[in-house]
């Protein structure tokens, strides 16, 4: 646009210059005198005094004898329109040129408000994106969480054991020897200061019937009350039934055809019980 400017902004100049010179040679190229030799033949010389006297105006010139038509007021009268007509396309180039100007100027506006534009809106873009990560990253810790949390949960119920001991008591009394009273210490000593645990306390007697399950009760109040009053083991964490002479189902025998077993001695069995999760 600026190369089609800088053109039509020289055109009128080198025509202007093209014109002057045209119309200074012509009539100067058209009024010179003929050659003298051709003057001399073809003129008689009897009219040479009129050809002096008729070429007695005309003056010396840069061009030689000039025409007095052609003098300058003659020559400027014939520029003065071709001049107006250049100063008037001065004018129009002018014009165009300057709103050739303001219309690039305008453009370089738009481009840049435009760029500006498309930069804040990618920034804009890259922010959300960094955001949308933020937030994925935050759902799947969150999701980790939740997933560590049902795990712990159903695991609150899921007990393995962990050791196990067995009370005789002699002749059926209530009462603990000191055998009893040792294997009772070494329990209490493996659960002290822990965590998620309990102790299953079953009380077993040879009578059957009510006196079989009220004799085991004794017993197995007998091992509680040893337990909280000598070792602070919490009564939440002691779980203890009576069982008389009846045998639970995992000591029974898996083979049908076997002789059922039948309790002999009045004992009370204590299985240590943890949850590993509840530990932690």
């Amino acid at each position: 646009m600026k190369e089609n400017a800088a053109i039509r902004t020289n055109f009128p100049g080198q025509l202007a210059v093209f014109l002057l010179a045209s119309a200074v040679a012509i009539p100067a190229f058209g009024q010179q005198a003929p050659p003298s030799s051709t003057t001399a033949q073809s003129t008689p010389p009897s009219t040479a005094p009129a050809a002096s006297s008729t070429n007695a105006n005309e003056k010396e010139g840069f061009w030689g004898r000039v025409n007095p038509f052609a003098r300058k007021v003659w020559v400027k009268k014939r520029i003065d329109p071709i001049n107006d007509r250049l100063n008037e396309l001065d004018s129009v180039n002018a014009k165009n040129a300057k709103d050739i100007q303001d219309v690039d100027s305008r453009a370089q506006a738009g481009i840049k408000q435009a760029q500006a534009a498309a930069d804040a809106a990618n920034q804009t873009a890259t922010a959300a994106g960094t955001q949308a990560q933020q937030a994925n990253s935050t759902a799947q810790t969150a999701t980790g969480h939740v997933n560590q949390l049902n795990t712990i949960v159903n695991g609150l119920d899921q007990y393995h054991q962990v050791t196990e001991a067995e009370i005789t008591f002699k002749g059926g009394l209530a009462k603990l020897s000191d055998d009893a009273k040792k294997q009772l210490d070494d329990l209490a000593t493996t659960v002290n200061g822990q965590k998620g645990y309990i102790l299953e306390v079953e009380g077993h007697t040879p009578q059957a019937g009510s006196i079989g399950i009220q004799s085991s009760e004794r017993l197995t109040e007998v091992v509680k009350r040893y337990l909280v009053t000598d070792h602070n083991i919490p009564v939440y964490r002691l779980h203890a039934v009576a069982l008389g002479n009846a045998i639970p189902a995992d000591a029974a025998p898996q083979d049908p055809g076997a002789k059922p077993v039948r309790v002999k001695t009045s004992t009370v069995h204590i299985r240590l019980m943890e949850n590993s999760l509840a530990a932690q």
